[in-house]
């Protein structure tokens, strides 16, 4: 047997999202590894992706990945296939497994898929290079609410960029933050550290299932936003910085976002 380690990034929706290089790269392999702690991927399961890559795949927690070596021992044998959704190098865990295969001397490829850092920009309209640092809203614990996440959408706002705001996922407990949670938890942070960062005239974007034949987006003022339906999880939020004039064109004639913002861009 060759080998290999093969990551291949499953896109965000489907079996059929992965792309036909990722699809017959899997084929070839003699074990199957997948994880969706990081990320799930929207309307399958390992039974569908099972059945797509006619392999059996064998589902690992985050302990396994970082702490047990079994991928790694097998892939110093075999050709060992390694999935997740969207791009499979956009977590540390993953990188790391790569290095210590480079190190160990143990051929890699990695066949990237659609992720959410070109999707949700691409579904708004918004200039992916006009993004700052991404942000994880994490939930609420004991009420301890962390100022960071709030700090840093800050900063990216201050410089007039977008932000990225990943949801919590606790996949193992079936817990998705939805929309709703986002926003309650950012106009519970204005009136915890009031530095003006959300306002009645804050445009916040959601966007729910990018990527899927059920994607929705939207785009409005804080208050409007939580009487809106947003979808359901999976969702993710954006905060705009300063608007080119397409961009706030955009997320009127996309998300329904009010009109009166057209004018205001810079």
């Amino acid at each position: 047997m060759a080998s290999e380690l093969v990551f291949v990034g499953l896109g965000l929706s489907g079996t059929d999202g992965v792309t036909v290089k990722g699809l017959n790269a899997l084929k070839e392999c003699d074990k199957i590894y997948a994880e969706f702690y990081t990320s799930v991927l929207i309307g399958a399961g390992i039974d569908d992706l099972e059945s797509a890559v006619g392999r059996k795949i064998q589902a690992v927690h985050r302990s396994q990945v970082e702490e047990e070596g079994t991928i790694i021992s097998d892939a110093r044998s075999m050709r060992v296939g390694f999935v997740s959704a969207g791009d499979t190098m956009l977590a540390t865990t993953h990188v790391d497994l790569r290095i210590q295969a480079e190190e160990e001397g143990i051929p890699v490829r990695v066949i990237h898929g659609v992720s959410i850092f070109g999707a949700c920009p691409a579904s708004l309209g918004l200039q992916p290079y006009k993004f700052g640092r991404t942000v994880t809203l994490p939930f609420l614990e004991a009420d301890y609410q962390p100022k960071s996440p709030y700090d840093n959408i800050k900063q990216n706002k201050d410089r007039g960029l977008h932000t990225m705001v990943l949801l919590d996922i606790r996949a193992d407990e079936l817990r998705y933050m939805t929309a709703h949670q986002a926003l309650e938890w950012l106009i519970e942070g204005e009136k915890k550290w009031k530095e003006g960062l959300i306002t009645d005239k804050t445009v916040i974007c959601a966007v729910s299932n990018v990527g899927s034949e059920n994607e929705k987006i939207f785009a409005g003022y804080p208050q409007d936003m939580l009487k809106k339906e947003l979808g359901v999880p999976l969702q993710t939020l954006v905060i705009p910085g300063n608007l080119h004039f397409m961009e706030a064109y955009a997320l009127v004639d996309f998300a329904g976002a009010p009109k009166e913002i057209i004018g205001e861009e810079e």
